[in-house]
């Protein structure tokens, strides 16, 4: 289904709204091919919006996704945008930072105890708001649930419809831990992010 770019919500881009897969298209026969990624494979699939993008709308979106630098390699004679690069993510976390959270969370969920699917770290004190990506600020999450919570701040989201839902599956041991940190989040020390849209 198509519609006017100007509908997105480009001020959710990476605060709820983040890449679940990609499109190939066949220049041969014009077919588009979706792909999602293995998290978001699930019976809820929604139907996709196309909006197309003038180079100008590209060059906006890019620059909506906390990127360090991206920039348009060309464009075609009929002034479409063909090919771009985008430069290493603002947000970049360290491996050694990112395995050691895993470690310490058991390799598994802190929200909902998932230990079977790929994991990302969450901030606990949110990145737009200065929250360093550190041990001490990050959590084991998966992708549902990084995505869900978004930039819903951390003592909400432990009250949210969604975190009640899935903590169900937790220990109250578990539970309590989460809650726990809570009280330590005033202690976490703020940075200054550069590209942050605070």
């Amino acid at each position: 289904m198509a519609t006017e770019f100007k509908n997105f919500p480009m001020d959710r881009v990476g605060r709820g709204v983040s890449l679940t897969g990609a499109i190939l298209t066949d220049e041969r026969t014009g077919e588009s091919y979706v792909f999602r990624f293995p998290d978001y494979v699930d019976d809820d699939f929604q139907p996709v919006l196309v909006h197309p993008l003038t180079p100008e709308d590209w060059e906006a979106l890019i620059k909506q996704t906390d990127l360090v630098e991206a920039s348009v390699l060309a464009k075609a004679k009929d002034g479409k945008l063909y090919k771009a690069i985008i430069r290493k993510s603002a947000r970049h976390i360290s491996q050694q930072v990112s395995w050691s959270v895993f470690r310490r969370d058991g390799y598994a969920c802190r929200y909902c105890g998932n230990d079977k699917i790929p994991l990302t770290v969450d901030h606990l004190v949110l990145w737009e708001e200065g929250g360093p990506s550190t041990e001490e600020n990050l959590v084991a999450a998966c992708k549902r649930c990084n995505n869900a919570r978004g930039n819903t701040q951390y003592e909400e989201w432990l009250r949210s419809p969604h975190y009640m839902r899935v903590a169900e599956k937790l220990t109250p041991e578990q539970r309590e831990a989460n809650a726990q940190l809570v009280p330590m989040l005033d202690r976490v020390e703020r940075r200054y992010h550069k590209g942050s849209r605070r």
